[in-house]
């Protein structure tokens, strides 16, 4: 029986998640790719203004709701998710494959909600899955990053939530539609916890921490889904907020810098989709027609090629079992396609002409530009500076050329390189024929990315960049050593914070524990002699001397309790 067009997507894939388990064992990759090839043609064919809606209580929810600019998000999402189905073709673990099209659910349900209530259940469903994919590593470091990862979202989801609560309180509404800026509190709360999910600095170092440690297979779901889906809520909820022009421009910025002194090259990927989801923000913010369709064809750009590259370093970790800089190189002539089709992602990323990102990142550009916000314009033309010199020539330099380390890889699985070449394909179908991305945005284009001035200024740029790479390229080169961001704040006191308040306070507990014991036990002897206490030995063993460290101990942790809830007291 064939499924209504009409049916959401995201149950398409949350049925297939729940049922894949089941499966036999050689089937679930297929099923893994079936599943969402049949959420990505449900996009493609249900009508705009197609919605389905639930009563709860007194509420009418739109569990699904499509137009122009969900759909492009929906379409994208689905992609991606076959394409990175078929790069974990090769991997047989269930679970891997059930987080994967949960987290790919939870996106798509986003996408297509209608109602606050909806967009939280499935906002919420995305954390646990993409949490696991960076557990599923197995490695110390990856279950730390996990868990700092999931505190973030939970956090996040909190503020959310929270921010939803007001908002329904203050206007009875649950409706997905854009808030006015102002000074409602509900408002900024839900901004708050969008803005976590989309990385904004200062939100952001759970990305660059998490990300570099997650699967080979996983880091390409984590590095399409989660910002993009906060980027699409922003779009939606927010567009027009000024502040967002000036938070996405220092995202910009501050990823191309951070990215000089990461060693992993997942790790400077990272850092990079902080760097590119900040044009992204930007036009958010900007919240023109033109900047709305600017960030959307960046999002729909940014997915493919920054799943194309992590797709490349992937493919240098799974066959080399390195992904540092210092120990990487030479690989050039042991690697040549997956050279070729990273280097196809780093042209896309850079702004090449020929290539997705020349006719997406252009537009937001442009749309500042239009708009009379002209520091936005030069400061996001200098961030693609960066862009090129991190991710378009100092990893696949350190990586592929540079010195020759002596690495023997092996042979990647045929599933993986045939994944890059479809995230390649998409790179450079639409950079050469940029009408097909134009007629999916929200509205009407009226932008020409190939026009004489575009293409001077962006080949002065690349070539600008080019030079002062390969001046500067012994300096470029990656440094042994872990990156703090401002996560230096949490995680440099980490012992410190876990001896006063594990340690410390648990021996406190210990002490206080064993002279309660002592006191009681002494009561008992003493109650069965009083006259005890006037003999000798009996003075000396109730002296108060005895107590006396012990008792400190008490005074200290009762002062400790009372400053902690006083502290508590000014947050509540």
């Amino acid at each position: 029986m064939p499924i209504d067009a009409t049916f959401p997507p995201a149950l398409i894939l949350l049925a297939g998640a729940l049922l894949l388990p089941l499966l036999p064992r050689g089937f679930r990759s297929v099923f893994s790719l079936v599943i969402p090839l049949v959420a990505l043609g449900l996009v493609w064919l249900v009508p705009s203004g197609t919605h389905l809606t639930l009563k709860l209580m007194d509420y009418q929810l739109v569990v699904y709701k499509v137009d122009k600019l969900s759909r492009v998000f929906g379409m994208i999402f689905a992609l991606i998710t076959v394409i990175g189905g078929l790069f974990a073709f090769h991997v047989k673990e269930a679970t891997k494959q059930t987080a994967a099209l949960l987290y790919a659910a939870g996106a798509l349900g986003v996408t297509f909600a209608g109602d606050f209530i909806t967009l939280f259940v499935f906002w919420e469903l995305m954390s646990l899955p993409s949490t696991y994919l960076i557990w599923a590593r197995g490695t110390r470091e990856s279950e730390k990053a996990g868990m700092r990862y999931l505190m973030f979202h939970v956090f996040g989801g909190g503020l959310l939530f929270a921010g939803i609560l007001a908002h329904v309180a203050e206007t009875r509404s649950i409706l997905v539609e854009p808030l006015v800026a102002g000074h409602l509190l509900s408002s900024w709360l839900i901004l708050a916890g969008v803005s976590l999910n989309a990385a904004v600095v200062p939100l952001h170092a759970w990305l660059s921490d998490a990300y570099p440690k997650a699967t080979v297979t996983g880091a390409v779901f984590l590095s399409a889904l989660t910002t993009k889906t906060a980027v699409y809520v922003l779009l939606r909820v927010f567009p027009g907020w000024e502040i967002l022009i000036t938070l996405g421009v220092l995202m910009a910025l501050y990823g191309v810098v951070f990215a000089v002194l990461a060693n992993d090259i997942r790790e400077i990927l990272a850092y990079h989709i902080i760097s590119q989801v900040g044009y992204m923000v930007t036009g958010a913010g900007i919240g023109t027609e033109m900047a709305i369709n600017g960030a959307s064809a960046h999002a729909f750009s940014h997915i493919l090629y920054k799943a194309l590259l992590f797709m490349g370093a992937g493919v240098v970790l799974h066959t080399t079992g390195k992904s540092k800089l210092t120990e990487l190189g030479g690989l050039g002539k042991k690697q040549p396609l997956i050279l070729w089709l990273y280097m196809i992602g780093a042209f896309s990323i850079s702004g090449f002409p020929l290539f997705n990102g020349f006719v997406s990142k252009s537009m937001v550009i442009a749309a500042a530009g239009a708009a009379h916000h002209q520091a936005a314009m030069l400061l996001l033309l200098l961030a693609s500076v960066g862009t090129f010199l991190h991710t378009g020539l100092k990893l696949p330099y350190g990586t592929w050329y540079g010195e020759d380390r002596g690495l023997s890889p092996n042979a990647p699985p045929g599933n993986m390189v045939l994944a890059m070449a479809a995230a390649a394909f998409f790179c450079t179908l639409h950079g050469v024929m940029p009408g097909l991305l134009y007629n999916m945005l929200p509205y009407q284009v009226n932008f020409a990315p190939y026009t004489l001035p575009h293409l001077v200024e962006t080949s002065q740029i690349l070539v600008f960049t080019f030079v002062a790479f390969w001046i500067f390229r012994a300096k470029l080169a990656g440094e042994a050593g872990i990156t703090l961001d401002v996560d230096w704040f949490y995680r440099r006191p980490a012992k410190w914070v876990q001896r006063i308040f594990l340690e410390d306070l648990e021996t406190a507990f210990n002490k206080v524990d064993t002279l309660s014991m002592d006191i009681i036990s002494k009561l008992s002897r003493l109650s069965k002699n009083p006259m005890l206490i006037f003999t000798k030995s009996g003075a000396k063993y109730f002296s108060p001397d005895t107590y006396r460290p012990a008792i400190q101990t008490l005074i200290v942790l009762v002062l400790f309790s009372f400053l902690l809830i006083s502290f508590w007291g000014l947050f509540i």
